[in-house]
């Protein structure tokens, strides 16, 4: 499990190993895939499963329980300046 709060959008990733469960704890979260938008608000969750590119966007800062590996990159396959160092996991 890793808690998170973020705003605004964060990068367009994903996962090639794992499935990701977003549950959002305060706030509303949109996680934009290449086909649809899913739009949560406190106490509903979703699961991106492996290989599924999303989008995790918060208008307003959201407050979100993730819970996935503890390998999983923050930034999946893209990297970059967002992505969590590992001793931060």
């Amino acid at each position: 499990m890793k808690i998170a709060k973020f705003k605004g959008e964060f990068v367009w990733h994903k996962h090639e190993l794992e499935d990701e469960l977003f549950l959002v704890v305060k706030g509303n979260l949109l996680i934009k895939l290449r086909d649809r938008e899913l739009s949560l608000e406190s106490g509903e969750f979703v699961i991106i499963p492996k290989g599924v590119e999303h989008l995790p966007t918060a208008l307003d800062e959201v407050h979100v329980v993730l819970i996935e590996p503890k390998s999983t990159v923050n930034t999946g396959d893209v990297g970059g300046e967002r992505t969590v160092p590992a001793q931060w996991v």
